[in-house]
């Protein structure tokens, strides 16, 4: 009985538990790196080590994860009823997929990184979009080609999967728009 209780107490303090909660003000760049300086510190040390804008960062991030950090993909249901799993492998700030974030970590030799740990997933981040500038010839501050190539992988890029997605097209150019604001809002909050 006294482990029926312990076990019981034990998943409830569990469900209470949880990360660190997602920034209430995902419009305002300053609101948002002030309430959350890790994610600021985070995608600063980013930029230093793969040369990614840190607006890019934010408005990319924002898109995929509403920087939640343990987000997942939507459980996919046969029948309406049957459940069939999540619709990828995609976990954390940056939604990265299990094959891409092993990539990561071996070319990187940063074993230990965690897809929801904010500095390890903006690191992420920047690792692939850096491969985009390398591979792809896509500019670091190009949010709207970044975030195509993010999304659809670089060989999915390369082959413009993305032309036949116009929902895509609007997302990118939704991305792009947010990056263009963080950028205008960053530099007048950091005078």
């Amino acid at each position: 009985m006294k482990r029926a209780i312990f076990l019981v107490l034990l998943l409830a303090l569990a469900a209470c538990g949880g990360g660190p909660r997602p920034p209430g003000s995902l419009d305002n760049a300053c609101l948002l790196v002030r309430e959350r300086p890790d994610i600021y510190r985070a995608m600063r040390a980013t930029e230093r080590n793969w040369d990614i804008p840190v607006h890019v960062q934010l408005a990319t991030m924002h898109q995929e994860s509403r920087f939640v950090h343990d987000a997942r993909t939507p459980h996919r249901y046969a029948l309406g009823v049957i459940p069939l799993g999540r619709q990828s492998s995609a976990l954390g700030y940056s939604q990265a997929l299990d094959g891409t974030w092993d990539d990561y970590r071996a070319a990187t030799r940063n074993r230990g990184a965690n897809r929801t740990r904010i500095r390890d997933a903006a690191d992420f981040m920047g690792w692939y979009m850096n491969q985009s500038v390398e591979r792809l010839g896509i500019s670091p501050n190009d949010a709207r080609n970044q975030y195509l190539a993010y999304h659809e992988g670089h060989g999915g890029y390369a082959r413009g999967s993305y032309r036949a997605k116009p929902w895509l097209l609007r997302v990118a150019d939704r991305v792009d728009e947010r990056a263009e604001l963080y950028e205008r809002q960053l530099a007048g909050c950091r005078r």
